[in-house]
């Protein structure tokens, strides 16, 4: 494959987790086990076999490569891909590829499908995707990967395999559904995206961004531009449940060394080893 993007990927019980994310650079994760990414602000060539996306915002480093990732798949003769997005740049969004299609002379085909916070998507019978909301700068949202298992009501737990189908021949609801947060990702977002979506803390993996680090920065400048700081976390450490949570979009003012300088210094031990620094 071709090597014309970075991206690191960590392993989490049978799931690879890949992406990259520098704040104002580029944004792009994917989990290839579940056929779906997060954030299109480039797209490496080995994610383009990935058929379905989720938009968390319109900042340019988080979704300037669709019009590639459209084109590559159309290219290879694959499906036309699903793009989920907030519900108000879905126009927006359709009016930039038709642009494109009109400077490249080729079709751009793609599913764009317009999103808001509550939204349930049934991705599969084993999984689905709910929409949280954010607060950025601009329209912005998170998503929410719930693993679906269907067990026996209790009160059928007696029957035999017979007498459950015959139960559900005749239209008895015989299961029900339990749902675990899987993996949650917050794109863009204040701390209040965390705080209103209180099962992100609760997902196996939650990917999140920890934009600022450094102690001289000023909790209202951070607020106002819908980023969050290392404080965010330091002030939320007892929630977070998580098994894995990576950080990204870390600001390019830091180096790799800085960065895990100042969060080893305030989460000592990284929330037992459970918090990745993703620079």
């Amino acid at each position: 494959m071709l090597d014309n993007a970075p991206f690191k990927s960590i392993e989490y019980k049978g799931l690879v987790i890949e992406g990259y994310s520098r704040a104002a650079v580029q944004t792009y994760w994917r989990i290839d086990q579940l056929r779906l990414g997060f954030d299109l602000g480039a797209q490496p060539w080995d994610f383009m076999g990935t058929p379905n996306w989720f938009i968390s915002h319109t900042h340019l480093d988080h979704i300037a490569a669709i019009p590639a990732y459209v084109a590559r798949r159309r290219m290879m003769k694959m499906e036309p891909p699903v793009i989920y997005l907030p519900e108000s740049a879905v126009d927006t969004v359709h009016r930039l590829l038709r642009n494109f299609s009109r400077l490249d002379r080729g079709k751009l085909p793609c599913e764009l499908v317009g999103v808001v916070p509550g939204d349930e998507i049934d991705y599969s019978r084993e999984l689905s995707v709910t929409v949280g909301k954010t607060t950025h700068t601009v329209t912005s949202v998170c998503y929410l990967v719930y693993d679906r298992r269907y067990k026996l009501r209790p009160e059928f737990a007696q029957l035999t395999g017979d007498q459950i189908r015959d139960l559900r021949l005749a239209g008895q609801e015989v299961t029900y559904e339990v749902r675990v947060p899987l993996v949650a990702y917050m794109g863009d977002t204040t701390a209040v995206g965390l705080d209103e979506n209180p099962d992100v803390y609760q997902a196996k993996v939650l990917i999140s961004e920890m934009t600022f680090i450094a102690e001289d920065h000023r909790a209202e400048l951070i607020r106002k531009s819908g980023h969050m700081h290392l404080d965010d976390y330091v002030q939320r450490k007892d929630l977070f449940k998580n098994d894995l949570i990576l950080v990204g979009h870390i600001s390019t003012r830091y180096s790799k060394k800085q960065a895990e300088r100042y969060v080893n210094k305030r989460l000592p031990g990284l929330l037992d080893d459970r918090l990745k620094i993703w620079i």
